[in-house]
């Protein structure tokens, strides 16, 4: 087989020239459409059901909501395990699928159970989470005005910017966090109500009857027609206080006469702030799974800048967080490795082969093999990043091209120049080809174990292994094709082969240890033995991680205040530590930005008491505090001890997702302050309870809080979390 192959090479040489032309146009084209990220995805296929009761607690919503969810969607064709959140006002329920499920079968599925779910009066249906991911939220910006309230801010938000970025192909959600969203209220005066001798379901009722449009046909009328139609809807506090509730002796009785009809808002459950200014309304965007998230990142920045034209004066709209830039940094660093490495070993090739046609020969088959691989990658859905492209070793892409090259020049350096050399050139081949062959196999075969791995493990290695593959199979494809076409055309038969004097050299010295190594082979063997052993111990105390740290040159600060704390109070808290760390770190932050709670969709539920600093830094150059990321983290962590009643934990946006996936929940609350043992947990349940119970009146204050019904927090962790705003789930 390998015989046929290359003899058909040398016969057909223009044919394998215009085939290898064809490959260097292919892949340039798959190259330029190839998806690029910092990180794999590693999320698996699932689908968030968010259920929104503002005004039930968390023990009502896991009874009357979350249960009820959960049991609809039980036995889903696909659903591996399902995890749910029940806090105040909001129910998630996270279903998680095998990977072969697609996402769209899987929503739909669930759409068609949820639909007989039955829930409390006043309770919205279910709703669907956005289709994205775990690393979905790519972009994100502040909306702010010194003019502006932060309730016209949101209304701007929702109304103006929000519509023109969804537009924008492959957004899957534009979430709004902070701000407030506007309402009517109206506050009954009991003393009128029972004044005029009506109740609350009078009001009610006249509301609903008054605040609607109603159509009542068409008629013809001297050969035109009309139409009629009631128009009831409100269009501000004057048109609700002029509903009649009721009647008395032909008097009407409005609302107004019985409440006070005033402008409020939704009872928040999150808020934004920024640069430590106070509350802004801030913007996120979310990526719909498959998507580039770095040209993606690109046409939503594009359209922000076009729709400040839209916005009103004094209002600055900012971008804060944007994936491409991480992605910018990524590709440059795997670009400047691979074309250093490449360089190297194309220098290397020069040094040691000794002639300049066989190193361009050999030195062909990086970009050829890198282009195939391209192929490989766009056809099997893998991007660019970090983890895939980081990997390759371009000394087993020429491997095989240079032992054919150097044995085929050496053949002809042995004939005679009139020779036919097409002929010498496939005995050198077929000389090598099979040992080469032999061990590209067992090369890839070391890979192979890596494709068996499943869940985040294989998520984040199957695209290394496959790429490594992709570019080994390119190589001896080329070694077999295209390198004998070449050497035939490139060179010569009785062209005397000549060794670099570093090879001579080099081949001495070799030729003098290898002579001593056979003359004393059990004093070699001992020496092998010692060594092996000698390494044992280093080898037991070298660190572990499960992946390399990626420095993506943005800050996030988990931190987590006592349960209980007011909204305000947590914005205020935010806010003081952006003026802080502004202060103490001008040169290195660029901005920073807290997210308090949980947004308009519940993409990221938080209790109150949580709270994410955003930090984007300047480039290193700018930089005097610190000489790197880490050092500039101790230095952070340092100027916070300070601050009371607080714990924090500092992570990276795409590192902070990908903990939470990894380990299923998310990880603010239980695995980084408390840690993932839970005995640990009981330990510190224990330790509040003993010091409440020290303090005279906080064990009432703390039973009301931590103990809904009755129950210990030893006695049931999970419930004690949630009953907090917290949710870790403890298994």
């Amino acid at each position: 087989m390998l015989e046929r192959i290359i003899e058909w090479s040398l016969r057909h040489r223009p044919v394998v020239l215009l085939a290898t032309l064809l490959l260097v146009v292919s892949g340039v084209a798959s190259f330029a459409r190839l998806p690029f990220d910092a990180f794999p995805d590693t999320t698996p296929v699932q689908v968030q059901i968010n259920t929104s009761a503002p005004a039930l607690s968390p023990l009502e919503v896991e009874r009357q909501i979350t249960f009820e969810v959960e049991q609809a969607i039980a036995g889903t064709p696909g659903l591996q395990n399902v995890r749910s959140i029940s806090k105040f006002g909001l129910s998630q329920v996270t279903a998680t699928f095998s990977d072969a499920t697609d996402i769209y079968r899987a929503r739909q599925l669930l759409s068609e159970r949820l639909q007989s779910v039955e829930l409390p009066d006043g309770v919205a249906r279910p709703a669907l989470g956005p289709v994205s991911t775990g690393l979905g939220e790519i972009f994100q910006y502040v909306l702010q005005s010194d003019s502006l309230s932060a309730e016209e801010l949101r209304t701007l938000h929702h109304w103006v910017i929000r519509p023109q970025l969804l537009q924008v192909p492959g957004v899957a959600e534009i979430n709004t966090w902070g701000g407030f969203e506007r309402q009517y209220h109206v506050v009954i005066d009991p003393t009128q109500l029972t004044k005029y001798g009506l109740t609350l379901d009078d009001v009610a009722a006249a509301l609903r009857r008054g605040n609607r449009n109603v159509g009542g046909g068409a008629f013809d009328s001297a050969g035109e027609a009309y139409l009629v139609q009631g128009q009831g809807a409100v269009s501000g506090l004057t048109d609700i206080a002029r509903m009649v509730v009721a009647s008395s002796n032909g008097v009407p009785i409005h609302v107004g006469d019985v409440a006070d009809v005033r402008v409020g808002h939704q009872i928040r459950r999150g808020a934004a702030t920024s640069d430590g200014r106070g509350e802004v309304v801030l913007g996120l965007g979310f990526m719909l799974m498959g998507e580039n998230s770095h040209e993606l990142t690109q046409r939503l920045e594009a359209r922000l800048q076009a729709t400040k034209a839209s916005l009103p004066p004094g209002v600055e709209l900012t971008p804060v967080y944007k994936r491409s830039d991480l992605v910018d940094q990524v590709l440059s660093t795997v670009r400047n490795n691979l074309l250093e490495g490449a360089l190297l070993v194309i220098a290397v090739l020069f040094i040691f082969l000794g002639n300049l046609r066989a190193g361009l020969i050999v030195a062909l088959a990086i970009p050829l093999s890198m282009l195939f691989a391209f192929n490989a990658m766009l056809r099997f859905g893998i991007a660019g990043s970090l983890m895939s492209l980081g990997a390759i070793d371009f000394g087993l892409v020429v491997d095989s091209s240079v032992i054919v090259v150097e044995n085929a020049s050496r053949r002809l350096s042995e004939e005679s120049s009139d020779s036919d050399v097409r002929r010498v050139v496939k005995e050198a081949t077929l000389e090598v080809r099979r040992p080469t062959l032999f061990g590209e196999l067992v090369i890839a075969a070391v890979y192979l174990p890596v494709l068996t791995l499943e869940g985040v493990e294989g998520k984040l290695f199957r695209p290394m292994a496959l790429t490594v593959i992709f570019a080994l199979v390119g190589s001896m494809v080329l070694s077999m094709t295209l390198t004998p076409v070449l050497a035939s055309y490139a060179l010569r038969a009785g062209h005397r082969e000549r060794e670099t004097r570093l090879v001579r050299w080099l081949k001495r010295g070799y030729e003098a240890l290898l002579e001593r190594a056979l003359r004393w082979p059990l004093a070699v063997l001992g020496a092998a033995a010692l060594l092996v052993v000698a390494a044992i111990y280093p080898a037991t105390q070298l660190g572990s991680e499960f992946v390399p740290r990626l420095r993506e040159q943005s800050v996030v600060i988990n931190t987590i205040r006592v349960a209980g704390v007011s909204l305000d109070e947590s914005v205020r808290y935010g806010t003081r530590i952006e003026q802080l760390l502004k202060r103490e770190f001008p040169e290195e932050i660029k901005h920073v930005w807290t997210r308090t709670g949980t947004a308009e969709v519940a993409t990221d539920p938080m209790g109150l008491e949580l709270s994410d600093v955003f930090i984007t830094l300047r480039s290193k150059d700018q930089w005097r505090r610190a000489s790197n990321q880490d050092e500039l983290v101790a230095q952070m962590a340092k100027s916070l001890e300070g601050l009371p009643g607080m714990k924090s934990v500092f992570t990276q946006p795409i590192e902070m997702r990908v903990n939470e996936m990894t380990a299923g929940i998310r990880s603010d609350v239980g695995i980084k302050l408390f840690g993932d043992d839970l005995e640990i947990l009981k330990e510190q349940g224990e330790a509040i309870r003993q010091l409440v119970a020290a303090v005279p009146g906080a064990a009432d204050v703390w039973s009301d809080h931590w103990n809904a019904r009755s129950h210990t927090f030893l006695d049931d962790l999970t419930e004690g979390f949630a009953l907090t705003g917290s949710y870790q789930q403890v298994q």
